[in-house]
């Protein structure tokens, strides 16, 4: 399907359809829709969002995620590649990743609404899609608060407000109360996150792990201006952190020695009292519900001795 025909024309983007996508289209394959409305998402954009949308193309993981807690899973029929969870999107077809989105097998699934995400999927084939009629409503979730209010916003768009209310009062009771038991420690300890393996990254202010670790009752190490800053090992050491938490796509052997190598420091506080961990990456760097999963488990690495007070 010859739908990549992209050019760019005096600073303008302009788009070639196909000789099959417009066979699609006069088909009648957006035949089944019904009167839209006219709704605003978070970038501010107008999208005009047919009623009860039966076909959901997902376009991050993160959005995966959201629709199948609100119990709207059946009505996904295609998702970004690294969509991993809950365990019936591993069958469903896959688009592609977030930063590169497979537009012709997008297409091909005919969906009635994508879901989209500003951090990641790139703007001009958002644009794309919308040329082709397919209306793609954009998110922004940054920090907690903003997962929440996301998971409200789709149940709305879907029709599932019931299911959302009841999952957005379940975490925000369990944010309220990660809070409330981090506030009663004694001693917040220093922690340093670990991005990946090699280079060594952290998390600066403002980001979403930067919140968790605070929230969870850490200091922050790496906590600046710069967003995702850069470490020597020596520079990690003579930050001194109590607690290095290291999160990766990758397992087992790769994080042991990691491990090791931090360990062999005596000097490290985080290495005399082993206190080196891995945390599933899925769990503190996608903007969905599990994202609280996350908090309590950083929270449980932070303060085991407050940790069975979670229940």
């Amino acid at each position: 399907m010859g739908i990549n025909t992209e050019i760019i024309t005096g600073g303008r983007r302009s788009f070639f359809l196909g000789k099959s996508c417009l066979s699609l289209i006069f088909l009648g394959i957006w035949a089944t829709w019904v009167a839209a409305g006219d709704h605003i998402d978070q970038l501010g954009r107008r999208v005009k969002i047919p009623e009860n949308p039966q076909r959901l193309i997902t376009l991050a993981a993160s959005l995966t995620e959201m629709v199948f807690a609100l119990g709207e899973g059946r009505r996904v029929c295609g998702v970004e590649q690294f969509s991993n969870y809950p365990y019936e999107v591993l069958h469903l077809p896959k688009v592609g990743s977030y930063i590169n989105p497979d537009l012709e097998k997008i297409v091909a699934l005919r969906p009635d609404l994508c879901l989209a995400i500003k951090d990641g999927n790139p703007r001009h084939k958002v644009e794309f899609l919308e040329g082709l009629g397919i209306p793609v409503y954009a998110v922004h979730p940054r920090q907690l608060a903003g997962v929440i209010a996301t998971l409200k916003e789709l149940g709305q768009l879907l029709g599932a407000e019931q299911q959302a209310a009841v999952l957005a009062a379940d975490l925000n009771r369990r944010y309220q109360r990660i809070r409330e038991l981090a506030n009663r420690a004694g001693h917040r300890p220093r922690v340093f996150f670990q991005i990946g393996v090699s280079p060594i990254v952290s998390a600066g202010s403002g980001t979403v792990l930067d919140e968790l670790i605070t929230t969870a009752g850490g200091e922050n190490l790496a906590a600046g201006k710069i967003p995702y800053p850069r470490y020597s090992e020596e520079q990690v050491i003579a930050l001194q952190p109590e607690v290095i938490v290291i999160t990766s796509m990758t397992r087992g052997e790769v994080f042991e020695r990691v491990k090791e190598g931090w360990r062999r420091w005596a000097t490290l506080p985080a290495a005399r009292h082993d206190k080196i961990f891995l945390v599933d990456s899925d769990l503190v760097d996608r903007p969905a519900p599990r994202l609280f999963d996350g908090l309590e488990v950083l929270f449980r690495l932070f303060h085991p001795d407050l940790a069975k007070e979670l229940g």
